[in-house]
């Protein structure tokens, strides 16, 4: 019989050679996981993470590094993630429409940099369009691969119960829409739990409050967990399900047609208003081009962003049904009471110019693509206890309104 020895050396070889085999297994990961062995599943989604990174960060011909940390990567225009749709493949953005709201005063004139990418004044080459570029950390924040870029289900005010969901509006409705514009006030609200955010913004809606929804929308938010910070950043979004299965924010999916080298839509803003101090807003406009049936998005002085094809919606390829204007926020009650996330700069529209966040000049187009004043305009505080909102009209601002709140305090638990 074979001595004890001799097993023992059998035993320890194979051990060693065990070990030499996992030690080869771990140096031929990748360099960030080479510190430990990820469960099967984990490294399926980590695969799937990736898969999808390489299926929206389009291959850049130029890429600008942010202060903020953000990558800038300047795309080829016809190769956004919109031209993977089927109904896109092998074309080009359009043209700029020729005729834009009558009553509309702007022109397509050269803006002051508005966000931090931009500061060195070196802007994507013209036939390209920047693009914020999505990290492992960007998905890897979000619920779920499958929920990353996208809204939680009621994004929209319906009721007063709505799903975590609060909002401080002005609205119209009852008649048929074509658009709508107004100058926001930008802020830097605190958003106190990760999975919250805090926007302001101009929503164009159509359809009843079930799952045919229609929107497109566009602003400003704080998102942590969009973006992994607490700059307000320049947004877009769009449904035809009410946030369920379609639509994405900025360029996250095939969707909005981004046409301008200038703006980056997912990228901080600055400068931002203070307390006290120098107010800074922003103008957007979102109106249905009655030639070809696109809503376009403007941004400040005629600045022309791009459009949403109107092949994306159902009732939005007629017209919209009701323009919202105003703020909404998310409140978990991770720690069991309201959150105290802010709306607008985190104070009440009592405060006015300069403390409280406001939109002026709010207008609608109508169907004879003409920019009109609102008429009937209501308003509505989910919480007024938490977030309010007052409206107002004078010679210079026209309709107006103040607008949002601190969350949590002695009258909002």
């Amino acid at each position: 019989m074979p001595s004890s020895s001799s097993s023992s050396s059998s035993i320890i070889f194979m051990f060693v050679s065990i070990l030499l085999f996992l030690s080869t297994v771990v140096v031929s990961l990748p360099k960030n996981e080479t510190t430990n062995f990820r469960p099967l599943q984990e490294l399926k989604k980590l695969n799937r993470i990736r898969n999808h990174l390489k299926k929206i960060n389009k291959q850049p011909v130029k890429t600008i590094h942010s202060p903020d940390g953000d990558l800038i990567d300047c795309v080829i225009s016809h190769h956004q993630p919109a031209f993977d749709h089927p109904k896109l493949k092998g074309q080009k953005p359009l043209e700029p429409p020729l005729e834009r709201p009558k009553g509309d005063n702007s022109t397509d004139e050269t803006i002051e940099s508005f966000q931090l990418w931009l500061q060195s004044n070196d802007p994507c080459p013209e036939g390209t369009i920047p693009i914020r570029r999505t990290t492992e950390n960007d998905i890897l924040r979000a619920s779920s691969l499958k929920r990353f870029g996208r809204k939680n289900i009621r994004g929209v005010r319906r009721d007063t119960s709505s799903g975590g969901h609060e909002h401080a509006v002005a609205f119209v409705n009852g008649d048929q829409y074509y658009g709508a514009k107004a100058s926001i006030n930008v802020w830097t609200p605190a958003v106190t739990d990760p999975y919250e955010f805090s926007l302001s913004q101009l929503w164009v809606i159509s359809g009843s409050f079930g799952n045919d929804l229609n929107t497109v929308e566009a602003g400003w938010q704080v998102s942590p967990e969009l973006y992994g910070d607490g700059y307000p950043r320049f947004f877009t979004y769009w449904t035809t399900d009410a946030y369920q299965t379609t639509g994405c924010y900025n360029l996250l999916c095939s969707g909005f047609v981004q046409t301008n080298n200038r703006i980056a839509i997912g990228a901080a803003i600055s400068p931002r208003s203070s307390y006290k101090a120098k107010q800074f807003d922003i103008g957007i406009m979102i109106w249905k081009d009655p030639k070809h049936g696109h809503w376009w998005l403007q941004f400040g002085s005629g600045l022309l962003i791009g459009y949403w094809p109107s092949f994306l919606f159902s009732h939005l390829q007629r017209h919209a049904s009701m323009i919202q204007f105003g703020g909404e926020i998310v409140n978990t009650r991770s720690r069991g009471y309201h959150t105290s996330t802010q709306m607008g700069s985190g104070h009440f529209a009592d405060e006015g110019f300069g403390k409280a966040s406001y939109f002026r000049n709010l207008k609608v187009v109508d169907w004879d693509n003409s920019l009109l004043p609102l008429r009937n305009l209501h308003v509505l505080a989910d919480h007024p206890n938490c977030y309010d909102i007052k409206t107002g009209k004078n010679n210079v601002w026209g309709n107006y309104i103040y607008y949002g709140g601190p969350g949590r305090n002695g009258r909002c638990q």
